[in-house]
């Protein structure tokens, strides 16, 4: 060897893998990632691919979109999901926006901490049955394993071993690509960064009611995502939130309808009776109806709710009335808003509509021109 060359590259050797670019909104942090699921551009689209494939349940139907619509902010129009069986649900399917950002996912389970983890109760679960997979793994994978544009997309995703198609890779691939489903360019964004004519003279009055005590919503809708349960790197400590909002106070004590108590159904605590998880307040205008289990119909509705300081249900088996209940959130009180104030708060809660968001050909389906 001459005296001075460089040794030569072993062409086995993998060089590492480049870190993946996020494209974040102005002001937005970098969402913390699994170190055993880092993110990459190839799983990023094997996970669009698979998210949008109806492949993925039991009958062949449903697909995790079809609970999940981009133009709704990946959330459900229906008041509460119905799965791929007809099954209705206790629940509203949640919005996927900025659900990086989430470390606490589903609207009242403390325990479901990661995406990778909770892909599996939508395929597997049986109660309710959603995508409808229990005891069909096999047949899953096979479905899988035929399609052939699948067998480019794992081998760019997952490079080496001897099965590429594998469970653990499928709920890896839709994980990543939920990650990215980040939305912060909303007109109230462009109004925080500097434009200030992107909303209206009533819109920067509702966002000054919003931040204020008087309605004490910022309390459970704060930071850049608008709720109380969020993390990203760099964070000194993750924040987990669970609220009693009052829509229930069926038995004087703050009683929940039995097959929808919150986080008591997982504690069995008689202080998490009715707490759920404040969702994120980005494009909250296209995701109606409203709450968790899908009870009020519009955004005025939500805002009368809240200036009551709780629902009252005059008759019927869910009777009760919330204000009065024991277990609200301490941030509950009625408040007094005039007419006006209300048409304020609307107006600021529709600012937060990412149009681009909602259309973004990164997170459209890519079956639809393909197949």
């Amino acid at each position: 060897m001459v005296e001075g060359a460089r040794t030569p590259r072993l062409l086995s050797a993998q060089a590492p893998a480049a870190p993946y670019r996020w494209q974040l909104p102005t002001g937005f942090p970098e969402p913390v990632v699994p170190a055993e699921n880092p993110m990459s551009d190839a799983k990023v689209a094997l996970g669009r691919h698979l998210f949008y494939d109806t492949r993925l349940s039991g009958n062949g139907t449903f697909s995790c979109a079809s609970c999940h619509e981009q133009a709704r902010a990946f959330a459900d129009p229906l008041p509460r999901a119905v799965g791929s069986t007809g099954e209705v649900h206790p629940r509203g399917s949640m919005s996927l926006a900025n659900v990086a950002y989430s470390p606490a996912l589903t609207w009242a389970n403390p325990l479901m901490k990661s995406l990778e983890q909770q892909a599996l109760v939508p395929m597997f679960g049986e109660d309710p049955v959603e995508l409808g997979l229990s005891g069909q793994e096999r047949a899953l994978l096979q479905r899988v394993r035929e399609e052939p544009r699948y067998a480019a997309l794992f081998a760019s995703a997952f490079p080496g071993g001897a099965e590429t198609v594998t469970l653990d890779r499928i709920v890896k691939a839709i994980a990543s690509f939920q990650r990215t489903l980040i939305s912060g360019r909303s007109p109230y964004d462009a109004f925080k960064n500097g434009n200030r004519t992107a909303i209206s003279a009533s819109a920067r009055r509702g966002e000054a009611l919003f931040f204020s005590e008087k309605t004490e919503c910022f309390h459970c809708h704060g930071g850049f995502n608008f709720t109380g349960t969020v993390n990203y790197v760099g964070k000194g400590f993750v924040e987990v939130e669970f609220h009693n909002t009052a829509l229930y106070n069926i038995d004087g004590h703050g009683a929940y309808p039995a097959n929808n108590t919150g986080v008591h159904a997982v504690t069995t605590d008689p202080e998490d009776m009715g707490k759920h998880k404040a969702p994120t307040l980005r494009n909250i205008a296209v995701t109606a109806p409203y709450m968790h289990d899908g009870s009020i119909a519009t955004l005025e509705a939500v805002i009368d709710h809240y200036n009551a300081g709780g629902r009252t249900i005059r008759g019927g088996p869910n009777a009760g009335v919330g204000a009065d209940s024991p277990l609200k959130s301490e941030f509950l009180k009625p408040m007094g808003l005039t007419a006006q104030d209300k048409r304020d708060l609307v107006a600021f809660l529709r600012s937060l509509t990412d149009s681009t968001f909602l259309r973004d050909p990164r997170f459209t389906n890519p079956w639809r021109v393909s197949r």
